[in-house]
């Protein structure tokens, strides 16, 4: 111990000279700040009404004073300076939850003091409150050395004390003690990081004189979020314990702490609060090497002024923009509350908004489905229906035209030869066989039977992706309405898809059975091709060729047909009529499913959608018909009484800052 302190110890304890007694006698009657806390105290009670309002959990920051520090440097010693209370102490981590703490003023003699934590409230007296922190800690971290990030308020109303809001945070430790989490060092670094990280927020970083502040944890988080140190206090203990150097150290300002240093001398052992204050004032005056720190730079009082006019020049700068934020979160919570879909309280309210829907449903399925307007759907192609179906219906006859059934060209005459040479008979010559007609016919039907039927299965779960994606936008809003729904328009198209499915089975089915047509493009086409045959049999029987060109066809491979003069006559008539007979039978294909669809279709959105929808609302799966619309989804409720209490609790908000706003007004 130096003999500055030394010497005030024993003035105090042993009363030698009526100067040290006076002394103590004015700074006990002193407060630590006095005239500046009458023009603070609304601003700061303001800024304090919001904190409890929890506004911060809307997004918008406060102004707020974090305390920060590595463990053991002295933290809690500087908060019961400014506070004139005594905090808990010990050893490893003594705060392990966000304490803040809420100085005021106060005109009586009689402090008052108040713990605040998971909504309750808590009156406490000088002489236990260190006992009913840590009580409160155990409540709402557990009784063990983990922390956690509910906070704790605490209400200090004493004479003399800055008007001040402070949160205090765990002092930062790298190796956890038995019982502490091994990773209680990040848990605490996310914390202080989080409090520390919004720009509103000022830090006071508490150091001890005895290390390199290069090396503290505090200063290394403090300069990540805050490099230039602009909002960066740093509060220098233990002063009397490391004298050497120290001026140099908060003069040199190694780590940009751009608000200053405070050094301070805190409270030791048994002593009061104002002894402290006698022995750190007499400490700055007198030892030799601490009197030569300005003296704007030493003591608590220093300290309070400082954190006052931070804090007051913080609320100044940052309340218009708190304002601001307010207005705009509440226009938008607002804006969100008033596109939700009205709370159903009455069946009547229920059958209006299920009738709307269905109309509403129905209208962008005609546009979409039927007219081929997609207003709705500006920008998502997949909701053009009618472009997308002609696709779809254009890519099903390209599929036909090119299968291995519509190939004249293959192994051109050698079938019709194969089966004209079973199905020789007792008859006159050159008749072709309507028997061996029907046979090719057959078996080119068979050939392409699966790709009409693949194509009503595709464009059926087409139709489904979009009437589902139409029905699941409009019912979003009701949870109970969109399961019918969906059971509905599923049930629904599975049928309609069976039976177009069934449809276009009966007409491959009618295909196969016979030939018909009154088309004459038939008659010309079959006339125009037959009038090769003279020349392509010329060409065939006298004339060394290996290919040879038919119009409608095109290069044929003819040497494996002199083989078979005597049929090759009828071959090339049953070829022909075959050709032109094909392309009729594909084109009824093609023309009745797109004839099929717009019925099917027009049918879906006009008459049996809705006649679905109402049975399967009313019907036994549902439980309970119309009125359970009138139940909410879970995540509809859960948003809207959550944009509810968000909004009133920025008209709280706005509230008090108005209050605010009128006072500084007048």
């Amino acid at each position: 111990m130096g003999a500055a302190k030394q010497t005030d110890l024993a003035c105090i304890s042993e009363g030698e000279g009526s100067s040290c007694v006076e002394q103590l006698a004015i700074i006990e009657a002193a407060p630590i700040v006095s005239s500046y806390n009458e023009k603070i105290r609304p601003l700061l009670d303001a800024v304090d009404k919001l904190r409890s309002l929890m506004v911060m959990e809307e997004g918008i920051q406060l102004p707020t004073i974090v305390v920060v520090g590595d463990q053991s440097s002295g933290k809690s010693s500087v908060l019961e300076s400014l506070a004139g209370i005594s905090l808990p102490r010990g050893q490893g981590i003594c705060t392990r939850v966000p304490l803040i703490m809420r100085l005021q003023h106060h005109s009586s003699p009689e402090p008052e003091f108040q713990l605040e934590y998971n909504g309750k409230v808590e009156h406490t007296d000088e002489v236990n409150i260190a006992d009913d922190i840590v009580n409160a800690t155990n409540v709402i971290a557990g009784g063990g050395k983990g922390i956690s990030n509910t906070p704790l308020t605490l209400l200090v109303k004493k004479n003399g004390v800055p008007d001040l809001t402070m949160v205090d945070l765990p002092g930062i430790t790298r190796v956890p003690v038995h019982g502490q989490p091994e990773d209680i060092y990040d848990q605490i670094k996310d914390m202080i990081m989080h409090y520390i990280k919004p720009e509103e927020s000022i830090i006071l970083n508490v150091l001890s004189a005895t290390v390199d502040f290069t090396t503290c944890e505090s200063i290394r988080m403090s300069q990540s979020v805050d490099k230039a140190g602009d909002r960066t206090l740093a509060v220098v203990t233990k002063v009397d314990k490391a004298p050497e150097g120290l001026l140099e150290k908060v003069t040199a300002d190694d780590v940009s702490i751009g608000l200053g240093y405070v050094c301070v001398r805190n409270r030791i052992g048994d002593e009061t609060n104002e002894e402290a204050r006698a022995i750190s004032q007499q400490l700055f005056q007198t030892h030799p090497l601490l009197s030569k720190i300005d003296k704007s730079m030493v003591g608590i009082p220093v300290l309070a002024q400082k954190l006052v006019q931070i804090q007051a020049s913080s609320i100044a700068r940052n309340l218009p923009d708190i304002v601001k934020k307010i207005n705009d979160k509440l226009s938008s919570c607002l804006l969100e509350l008033n596109k939700m879909p009205k709370k159903l309280s009455s069946v009547s309210e229920a059958m209006t908004t299920f009738m709307q829907i269905i109309g509403s449903s129905k209208e962008s399925l005609r546009k979409i489905l039927v007219r081929g307007e997609f207003d709705e759907f500006p920008d998502d192609k997949r909701m053009h229906c009618t472009a997308r179906l002609f696709e779809m219906l254009n890519q099903y006859s390209d599929q036909l035209q090119k299968c291995e059934e519509s190939d004249p060209k293959k192994n051109f005459l050698v079938e019709e030869i194969k089966i004209l040479e079973e199905a020789k008979g007792i008859s006159l010559p050159n008749f072709v066989p309507r028997n061996a007609f029907l046979v090719i016919l057959q078996g080119k039907v068979k050939g392409i039977s699966s790709i009409p039927i693949g194509f009503v299965e595709k464009v059926w779960s087409y139709i489904e992706e979009v009437v589902m994606s139409v029905l699941m936008h409009n019912t979003e809003n009701y949870y109970q309405l969109q399961v019918c729904t969906r059971r509905a328009g599923h049930n629904l198209i599975t049928r309609m898809k069976e039976r177009s499915v069934q449809w276009m089975m009966e007409i491959v089915e009618m295909e196969n059975l016979t030939d018909y047509t009154c088309n004459p493009e038939y008659v010309s086409e079959c006339s125009r091709l037959m009038g090769q045959q003279g020349t392509f049999i010329h060409l065939v029987l006298n004339e060394n060729h290996s290919m040879i060109y038919v119009e409608g066809i095109g290069e044929v491979g003819v040497g494996v047909l002199r083989q078979y003069p005597q049929v090759l006559s009828q071959a090339f008539d049953l070829k022909m009529r075959m050709t032109a007979y094909w392309k009729v039978v594909l084109g009824r294909l093609v023309d009745c499913m797109a004839l099929h669809l717009q019925l099917s279709v027009s049918k879906l959105v006009n008459q049996e959608m809705e006649s679905e929808i109402v049975n399967e609302l009313m019907g036994p799966n549902c439980g309970g018909g119309i009125e359970k619309m009138l139940e909410e989804s879970p995540a509809v409720a859960i948003k809207r009484e959550k944009l509810i209490k968000s909004i009133k609790k920025l008209r709280d908000s706005k509230e008090v800052v108005a209050k605010i706003l009128d006072g500084v007004g007048t």
